[in-house]
């Protein structure tokens, strides 16, 4: 790594809008706030991220149902007074330049530079909230400054297959950006030059990441020349390619954006697989969460197989195939839990009631006896009663029932959900 200081950078992650495609997930809390393998939360990526390469001073935009996600984020990082680090929740306000909440992600920067300006700072790294992949900004930088960047967008290749899924960018060879197509239907000429062994896969198209770096004065130009654009990927950057020096930086690692609830099931259920691509176990970028000081897992007698088990669970006589379990999850006797994602509780099943700080919740969160779940996300605090079949036995799609929701062919039990015995989903 060469000789040279990320100090210059202030992060600002973007805290995401309504997530209407991660419903039900964020019927009650923000994109970056959805619990992510049995212990963490999607925020924990970026912001460790952030940490692992020297960029501690960190500012998140938050708006739409954020009280879980700013008392995560208050909870988990605490910098010391010698550090000068921070991770500063910035939450959509009016203010005299503004009477609006942020339009999008262009407009939720543009809002809040006014703090951002307090600190001294050349260049600002814009991260989005609910992405899943391991970066050291200090390398998209070097690349930044080496090749005389005023903008650098991280590029991943992708397949014509996923490509209309994405904005893809035009580079030459030289890596600069020459073009944007947001979402391209029509894919003729729109490959770029990249690594032979991208090539042989295929992947011959630039995918933006929606991961930025500009030069702090480039950034304040562009949003105060377009006073109307509301969004980076479709507004801004187009608007500065041809004009600026914008390139890309290469990405070549595992990267997965957390969009619906299929990515969200998948990209949970991978991590508990026997080498995942997504590395939950590197000493040099590891993964920061909040500490809760929980007490190991108990497996009596039971059956695990590719399996992720969180702190303070416990598991009786049961079988627990291809799944993750949250914290404080509990499955019960003869109980199966097979290809799910089980996000735990709040509390533990056998505390008191009247001695939970939590007033919300079921008395006994967690899977009863000779109940079978598969292929399901379980999300917080539900409890599932004796004898139950949650296996969207009928095929379904897209649908709902009592305590329940369907999507992309997902069973998703909502939060705090009751299950009453010989439930047959």
């Amino acid at each position: 790594m060469a000789d040279f200081s990320t100090a210059s950078i202030v992060a600002i992650i973007l805290g995401g809008g309504a997530g209407s495609r991660l419903r039900p997930l964020t019927l009650h809390r923000s994109k970056p706030a959805v619990p992510l393998a049995g212990k963490y939360r999607l925020i924990d990526i970026p912001v460790s991220n952030c940490i692992n390469s020297g960029v501690n001073r960190i500012f998140v935009l938050t708006q739409y149902n954020s009280a879980s996600l700013n008392r995560h984020l208050t909870n988990t990082y605490t910098f010391d007074r010698f550090s000068g680090g921070f991770v500063q929740v910035l939450a959509a306000e009016q203010t005299p330049g503004s009477m609006e909440w942020f339009q999008g992600t262009a407009d939720a920067v543009r809002q809040s530079l006014t703090h951002v300006q307090n600190y001294r700072h050349s260049h600002v790294l814009i991260l989005s909230g609910d992405q899943l992949y391991l970066m050291d900004y200090r390398e998209m930088l070097l690349h930044h400054l080496e090749t005389a960047s005023e903008v650098t967008v991280a590029t991943i290749p992708v397949h014509a297959n996923d490509a209309p899924g994405f904005g893809i960018l035009k580079t030459d060879e030289e890596g600069r950006i020459s073009e944007f197509h947001e979402k391209p239907s029509d894919l003729e000429g729109k490959d770029s030059p990249v690594e032979e062994r991208f090539a042989a896969a295929e992947r011959h198209y630039l995918a933006s990441m929606g991961i930025y770096l500009f030069d702090a004065d480039v950034l304040q130009r562009a949003l105060d020349d377009h006073p109307d654009a509301v969004d980076f990927g479709k507004q801004i950057l187009p608007s500065l390619i041809g004009t600026h020096a914008v390139s890309s930086f290469p990405f070549d690692g595992y990267w997965s954006d957390i969009g619906t609830v299929r990515s969200f099931y998948d990209a949970n259920l991978a991590l508990a697989l026997p080498k995942p691509e997504f590395d939950l176990y590197s000493d040099t970028m590891p993964l920061y969460t909040n500490a809760r000081s929980l007490p190991p897992a108990k497996i009596h007698d039971s059956f695990i197989q590719d399996s992720l088990v969180a702190d303070a669970s416990v598991i009786v006589r049961a079988r627990v195939v291809s799944s993750v379990v949250g914290v404080r999850s509990y499955i019960g006797e003869r109980a199966t839990v097979e290809r799910t994602v089980m996000m735990g509780a709040d509390y533990l099943r056998w505390q008191d009631v009247t001695s939970r700080r939590n007033a919300k919740g079921p008395p006994l969160p967690g899977v009863g006896e000779d109940s079978v779940v598969v292929g399901a996300i379980i999300d917080k605090n539900v409890s599932i009663g004796r004898r139950c079949v949650i296996t969207n036995r009928d095929g379904i799609v897209d649908g709902e029932g009592p305590g329940f929701y369907i999507r992309d062919g997902i069973v998703v039990l909502a939060k705090n959900a009751i299950i009453p015995d010989e439930t047959f989903v």
